[in-house]
């Protein structure tokens, strides 16, 4: 936790709620009558429909070869555990996009948003909320707890970040399957810009332990598109070195280079099968959210 709750902290503590909150109420809450968002860890059984069950659970294959109502269950459906996993390492600093009042939001800052917000849907839903945040090693964690005081929580945690350090994701990970216990849904939000061997390592190691594991990755927009025009001296970040250079000469090169990681990063999600959802800097966070659970509710 920040060690001294500074005005500045409390500033950013409660900007942070509101984020989250409006999320929550403004994109998500009024799109569905159902508490419940879909966050069930593994498919279990089938039970006959009763009357005033939820329809959007019949499971129509089964209606196609039986002519009978179905429903799907899955275990963990109430009080899932739900692990926020925070890539708080120095590249997450990283922000280039101003908002119409002037202010720029880092990938940090988007990925401590969609955190929260996930924070108050799961506390909505009665479940359980596990904290971890890492940069070259494991920081801050907070053992799994339900109730609004763990939003609470959560969201001082997140202000103590991020760190002056490079991210090993893949160790952390694997120091973090040692952590978690039973099992229940990771939800990691890091930019995935460091070693992609290990990331393979540590994911690998969440899925044998059975976790459901869910990636957010978090870009900011110039490092997608690479619009630079003008000669550029780009900032060393996790122990790189500064680097003055024309954009345009290396724009192909850097953008070919780019495409073949997030390549390898869907090859090994879609083998494991993690959903990875990638959020830009510029983009509509309530919308990016929302849609992604509507996604998994016609799962």
């Amino acid at each position: 936790m920040p060690s001294k709750l500074t005005p500045e902290i409390l500033a950013r503590i409660d900007k942070l709620e509101l984020d989250a909150r409006q999320v929550v109420e403004g994109y998500l809450s009024g799109r569905h009558r159902s508490p419940r968002f879909g966050f069930a860890v593994e498919f279990a059984q089938h039970r006959e429909y009763a009357p005033g069950d939820d329809i959007r659970h019949i499971d129509w294959k089964v209606y196609a070869r039986t002519e009978r109502y179905h429903l799907k269950q899955y275990e963990q459906e109430t009080n899932l555990v739900g692990w926020l996993v925070l890539d708080a390492s120095e590249s997450m600093k990283v922000g280039t996009v101003r908002s119409p009042d002037g202010t720029t939001s880092s990938k940090y800052d988007v990925a401590c948003t969609l955190a929260a917000a996930l924070a108050y849907l799961m506390v909505q839903q009665a479940d359980s909320i596990g904290f971890q945040m890492y940069a070259g090693k494991l920081k801050l964690g907070l053992k799994p707890l339900g109730g609004p005081s763990r939003v609470r929580e959560v969201v001082r945690a997140l202000v103590d970040g991020p760190y002056r350090e490079p991210a090993n994701t893949g160790q952390a990970l694997r120091e973090m399957a040692g952590i978690f216990g039973r099992r229940g849904i990771v939800f990691l939000f890091s930019d995935l810009l460091d070693d992609a061997a290990e990331l393979v390592e540590g994911l690998r190691t969440l899925k044998s332990q059975r976790h459901e594991v869910v990636v957010f990755q978090v870009l900011d927009a110039a490092e997608i598109d690479f619009n630079f025009r003008q000669p550029t001296l780009f900032q060393g970040l996790e122990d790189l070195p500064e680097i003055s250079t024309d954009p345009l000469t290396v724009r192909d090169s850097y953008l070919k280079a780019f495409a073949a990681h997030q390549a390898e990063i869907d090859t090994v999600c879609q083998g494991l099968q993690i959903d990875v959802v990638r959020v830009r800097t510029d983009d509509d966070i309530g919308l990016v959210l929302a849609l992604y659970l509507q996604k998994r509710r016609r799962k």
